[in-house]
C-alpha cells in the first residue's frame, strides 16, 4: 500500500513539471508578439501595428510633458 502511494506521488510530480517548463520557455515579450502579429498577413494585423505606433507616440508625448513639468517645478 505504501509503495503504491509513493509511486502515485512520483508520477503526479513528474507529470506536472512538464507543463510548467513549457510555459517558462516562452521568452517573447508582449511587444514582440504584437510586432510579429503586426507584420503577418492575418486580416486586421496592420491595425495592431498602427495601435503600437499610436501608443509609442503617446508615450513619447507623456515623457516630454513630464520632462517639461519637472523642469518648471521649484
Amino acid at each position: 500500500m505504501r509503495a503504491l502511494l509513493i509511486g502515485i506521488l512520483v508520477i503526479v510530480a513528474c507529470g506536472k513539471s512538464g507543463a510548467n517548463e513549457a510555459a517558462r520557455r516562452d521568452t517573447l515579450t508582449e511587444r514582440q508578439h504584437d510586432s510579429i502579429l503586426a507584420r503577418s498577413q492575418i486580416p486586421g494585423a496592420k491595425a495592431v501595428g498602427r495601435a503600437m505606433t499610436a501608443a509609442d507616440s503617446m508615450s513619447a508625448r507623456v515623457r516630454a510633458s513630464d520632462t517639461v513639468r519637472s523642469d518648471t517645478l521649484p
